[in-house]
């Protein structure tokens, strides 16, 4: 074949086959009509058309190649220009593939030849760790006991120990005593691994292991009937006069402010490296020193800041005078509020509910939205303005006196944007949808902000 590679040409030849082809280029150094006639017998092709036959002479590849005949094994073999002999030659066809060999083998064992001069001959071309000569010898076996494939055959594999009735025994057990572990469910079945028995309860049973939710309070049907109709109020009330109703809102409550509150867990995590030393944390307290500061807002800014003076409490009485502060505080910041009508919407503390508390909501024509009890997850002073004041506070910041953090509380206050307290009053929306859905349930995902009112 003048010019032309003999493997480009088996490529482009429709008949042989791929096994065919790893002969053909394994054995570059044999005459191609000698090849073709052995792909013959050992294929049984007979449709390899003599055109082919006589316009191949030799078989070319990447590189010069001499012939020679080995007159002790009559076989064929060829050694490139530079080597010596056959052992100092290196593999000319580095990594081929498992059934490549394995075609070669057959091809070998089809001529009758030794499985030792099969194992000299892959040496020669891949290698010399091509392949060991015990496994030679098992190749040539399988072929001689009329093997055809050279792919390795389909094994089934060890037999799963997961069965249905294995799966309903977990989940029977489970049912039992939902507070087992792995180790505990192991030795009632001794014959599964624990790494079986954690796959048979996550991906099979699709069981996770969680942490009961903390909730503020044991709802009862009533509670549950209150929180639905707030509910039902807020939504309809919203629909009926959209953002209208938004900006007449103004929330008002109270809370605790330390002189030092420590960091939170969540603020504490950081990134680390694997191989970075464990940061230790103590366990640290909120200060025994504390300001009760009451705080007033609207969607568009803070309205009013009191702070409780030291040695008094929050009664009717004093709640009463606070909210005379908060009317003059709207007459000056909020012309026309007072004429549109306020909403004020604070939860059912005694000093809220009280009947002096009543009498000058009555007096000042406010309406009240009734908020539904044990709700914080519902109050936006809780589940946000006092939220983010708190990771203010836990800063890491220690204030020696009163004075020094109303000073810094105020100032926190009053640098927020409008839009901190609009995202406030918006959140109110789909947290009564939530709680609608729910059937006046609490809403799970703002459940771990309720604790920030108790502090």
């Amino acid at each position: 074949m003048s010019g032309t590679d003999f493997g480009d040409h088996l490529n482009t030849f429709p008949v042989v086959l791929p096994s065919q082809r790893f002969v053909a280029k394994s054995f570059f150094g044999a005459m191609a009509s000698e090849i073709l006639s052995a792909l013959r017998v050992i294929f049984m092709n007979e449709t390899l058309e003599e055109d082919f036959l006589k316009s191949t002479s030799l078989v070319k590849f990447n590189f010069v190649k001499v012939l020679f005949i080995d007159n002790t094994s009559e076989t064929l073999t060829s050694v490139p220009p530079g080597a010596s002999s056959v052992a100092e030659m290196e593999a000319l066809i580095p990594s081929p593939a498992a059934c490549e060999v394995r075609s070669v083998i057959k091809f070998f064992n089809a001529q009758s030849i030794a499985p030792i001069e099969i194992h000299r001959q892959l040496c020669q071309v891949y290698g010399p760790n091509i392949m060991s000569k015990q496994l030679v010898r098992r190749w040539c076996r399988q072929f001689s006991e009329s093997r055809q494939s050279v792919h390795d055959e389909e094994r089934s594999g060890r037999p799963s120990l997961i069965n249905d009735d294995r799966v309903e025994l977990v989940r029977q057990c489970i049912m039992e005593n939902r507070r087992f572990t792995i180790t505990e469910l192991s030795s009632h079945f001794p014959q599964i691994s624990r790494s079986l028995l954690h796959e048979i309860v996550t991906k099979h049973l699709l069981f996770k292991k969680v942490c009961a939710r903390w909730v503020p309070k044991n709802l009862t049907p009533e509670h549950k009937m209150q929180r639905l109709g707030a509910a039902l109020t807020f939504l309809q009330w919203y629909h009926d006069d959209g953002n209208e109703f938004l900006d007449r809102i103004v929330t008002g409550d109270e809370t605790w402010i330390s002189h030092f509150t420590p960091e939170t867990k969540q603020q504490s995590m950081h990134w680390r490296h694997s191989r970075s030393p464990v940061r230790m944390k103590f366990k640290q307290t909120l200060s025994v020193r504390k300001v009760m500061c009451t705080v007033f807002w609207d969607r568009k800014d803070i309205l009013l800041i009191d702070f409780l003076p030291g040695g008094e409490t929050v009664n009717a009485y004093r709640y009463c005078e606070t909210l005379r502060k908060l009317r003059r505080a709207i007459q000056n910041k909020r012309r026309g509020m007072l004429t549109a009508g306020v909403v004020l919407l604070h939860d059912n503390a005694s000093p809220h509910t009280a009947r002096r508390t009543a009498a000058v909501l009555t007096e000042f024509g406010w309406e009240l939205f009734d908020h539904p009890p044990y709700s914080p997850d519902l109050a936006p002073s809780d589940f946000h303005v006092f939220l983010h004041l708190k990771k203010f506070l836990s800063s890491g910041d220690r204030f020696g006196n009163d004075e020094e953090l109303k000073t810094s509380v105020t100032r926190w206050f009053h640098s927020q944007a409008a839009e901190f307290y609009d995202r406030g009053r918006q959140k109110l929306i789909p947290r009564y949808d939530k709680c609608l859905n729910s059937e006046g349930g609490y809403v799970e995902k703002y459940l771990k902000h309720c604790c920030t009112c108790c502090q």
